[in-house]
């Protein structure tokens, strides 16, 4: 086993386990995206979990640390799609407040266009 430092992320048991942990998170996501698409709704719950999920992804990533993975950028674009056309097909029947569509659309965009990036900066800079 390797140390290279004396941060909490230094040393390959370390990279292990933040392997384990990003590595589960995207199973979530991908369990999710290969499921049945009501379950991505926004009222449902892997309709929130998705989101918050690839923020955690996104949060752990950015820190570049050893072990931190992301998706192939093919994969996280076509999570985005799948995940959107869903929310855009169903927000409208759950009549949302005014302004709240619109809101929650950019954060949503915002949160999976961090993880193309990510997955861009990690793949395709190999």
């Amino acid at each position: 086993m390797g140390t290279w430092g004396s941060g909490n992320f230094d040393s390959d048991a370390a990279a292990d386990h933040l392997s384990g942990i990003t590595g589960r998170l995207v199973s979530e996501i991908e369990e999710a995206m290969a499921g049945d698409p009501v379950g991505l709704e926004p009222d449902e719950y892997d309709g929130v979990a998705v989101p918050c999920n690839v923020e955690l992804l996104c949060l752990i990533a950015e820190q570049n640390h050893v072990g931190a993975g992301v998706p192939e950028v093919a994969v996280a674009e076509g999570w985005k799609k799948t995940f959107m056309d869903v929310w855009e097909r169903t927000i409208d029947g759950l009549e949302p407040k005014q302004g709240y569509k619109e809101d929650r659309r950019a954060e949503l965009i915002r949160t999976f266009d961090r993880l193309v990036a990510l997955a861009k900066q990690e793949h395709e800079e190999q």
